[in-house]
């Protein structure tokens, strides 16, 4: 049978468009199976807690498992590139941090390029830091400590949890802008860097509020500083490095990411349902006794958060003339 002509091309115009509109509608039923969300390092520590209680929420909101995928190593590059190479069609989830602009001009070989080969999704938050410092060090404010620090050059220890840190960084961002010399001192973790700091071995670290806050009441550790731009809450006479050093900040920061290309559909209801678990009461709570200072907005609001944050950290560390270990 012979069919008219303009009913072939009727035909071929409706196979043209059959891959968009099933794209369309799958991406719209979305998710059909559980969700891995990839994070960076191990389990129990602040940005892992941070992705658990997202997971519980978009678990909740979506219908299926959000399941924790934790995936520690070389810096948190191992569960990037994990999630850069899966496919784009949102059932693999990184949580972004801090380390994903830092590393971006730290490795000279990694194989992906974090701004260009994710697609940002939400913002969830920031984990301010502290300058905090062993008691025995004869300075109680930041210019104090910038004075001594020069008179002294090297004398003061700074620990940090590696070169790919927002602890080290912070300190390096400090260092540059102060004029000062501190020697680097790595740890494996904060737990192993505290007591070192309490006993003097090390005397300065910026340290994530929430591990260290305890120390700081207590008197075993003096706050100098606090590394957001404005004053904290938890510390209300505790100033600024902003009101020192004009424009210093630095911090933890989380969100999420998927691989480029997942379909616009799933990154805006992803979006939607990540802020408004920031709104909810119950969330923002949960998020807030870890210390989580969250801020909101769409996908193109976090993409140039992080462009920003990755051309800053790329000045301090050529500045530095640091290096990935």
């Amino acid at each position: 049978m012979t069919l008219p002509r303009r009913h072939v091309l009727r035909l071929a115009a409706g196979a043209v468009g059959l891959p968009a509109l099933s794209r369309s509608a799958w991406s719209l039923s979305y998710p059909v199976r559980p969700v891995r969300l990839i994070v960076q390092v191990p389990g129990g520590s602040a940005p892992d807690v941070i992705a658990r209680v997202m997971a519980d929420w978009l678990s909740e909101r979506l219908g299926q498992p959000f399941v924790v995928d934790n995936r520690p190593g070389a810096s948190g590059n191992i569960a990037t590139e994990a999630v850069i190479r899966a496919p784009a069609d949102g059932y693999a989830l990184l949580l972004a941090m801090s380390a994903n602009a830092i590393n971006a001009s730290l490795y000279d070989n990694l194989r992906f390029n974090f701004a260009r080969d994710a697609a940002a999704v939400a913002s969830i938050g920031r984990i301010p830091l502290a300058l905090e410092m062993n008691p025995s060090v004869p300075a109680t404010t930041v210019p104090e400590l910038i004075a001594y620090a020069k008179a002294n050059p090297g004398k003061l220890n700074v620990a940090s949890t590696g070169n790919a840190t927002p602890l080290f960084v912070a300190a390096e961002l400090f260092k540059m802008m102060a004029g000062v010399n501190l020697t680097h001192v790595a740890y494996r973790g904060e737990p192993v860097a505290i007591p070192d700091l309490i006993s003097g071995q090390v005397q300065i670290m910026f340290g994530v509020l929430p591990s260290t806050l305890s120390y700081i009441r207590s008197g075993q550790l003096r706050a100098l500083a606090v590394t957001t731009t404005q004053r904290q809450q938890v510390l209300p006479d505790v100033p600024a490095m902003d009101e020192f050093l004009p424009g210093y900040e630095a911090s933890g920061w989380y969100g999420i990411a998927a691989p480029r290309d997942t379909p616009a559909e799933i990154v805006d209801q992803l979006n939607r349902e990540i802020n408004a678990g920031l709104a909810d009461p119950r969330t923002r709570q949960r998020l807030a006794d870890l210390g989580c200072l969250m801020f909101s907005g769409s996908p193109a609001d976090f993409a140039r958060f992080i462009t920003t944050e990755t051309e800053k950290w790329t000045k301090v560390i050529r500045a530095a003339g640091i290096k990935g270990e």
